[in-house]
């Protein structure tokens, strides 16, 4: 990054340095921000293993007990009984603070689980499906809001490193450039002004 064409004056360079100072505190609270953001990330992308690990065994288990109750019931019969059950879900958004900052995510409600067909027209293999896939929702639900969070997360920490690239590659660089520059012209400029008076001092002592 090329230094500022600025005028090598000590107002400047006080303006220079006060700015770099700035930058370099800036720099450091930025750093240490996406730190703490990355490892935030990294929490919240275990939770995300740990869910999917979670949604793949249910689904193991939700879609052969789905299969069975197909062969057991037919598949008129569950769909004539899937048209009876009906469940309210509320998804919300919510603020949700990590690694101190508040970022938008959401918050899905479940209805208790209620088994809302008529016993004498169903088979124990309705009620183990109905119960699977109750439990693989409530994981998808959980793993949906975690994602969430995770994906704001990640976007919060591309931003701050966008930040800290910017100081340390551009603006930090290009004001010590600046700084060393204007503090080399005053020195030159100081260095001839005392020859200029020590020549002035020799001439007017001949004379």
């Amino acid at each position: 990054m090329p230094r500022e064409n600025i005028a090598p004056t000590k107002s400047n360079l006080l303006r220079v340095k006060e700015r770099l100072a700035t930058a370099e505190e800036g720099y450091d609270l930025l750093e240490q921000k996406r730190e703490i953001l990355v490892m935030e990330l990294m929490q919240k992308v275990e939770q995300v293993k740990l869910l999917e690990r979670d949604l793949d065994a249910r689904v193991a288990s939700a879609y052969p007990a789905l299969k069975r109750m197909l062969i057991t019931v037919g598949r008129e019969r569950a769909d004539h009984l899937s048209r009876n059950i009906r469940y309210r879900y509320e998804l919300t958004e919510k603020t949700v603070t990590a690694a101190g900052m508040k970022l938008p995510g959401l918050e899905i409600r479940l209805p208790p689980l209620e088994l809302k067909y008529s016993p004498a027209n169903s088979f124990a293999e309705c009620d183990e499906t109905v119960l699977e896939f109750f439990e693989m929702l409530k994981i998808c639900t959980e793993l949906a809001a975690v994602r969430t969070v995770a994906w704001r997360l990640a976007r919060e920490v591309r931003k701050t490193q966008r930040r800290v690239n910017a100081l340390e590659k551009m603006v930090i660089p290009s004001a010590r450039d600046t700084r060393t520059y204007i503090e080399a012209a005053l020195e030159e400029r100081d260095r001839d002004s005392f020859f200029t008076s020590k020549l002035l001092k020799r001439k007017a002592g001949r004379e």
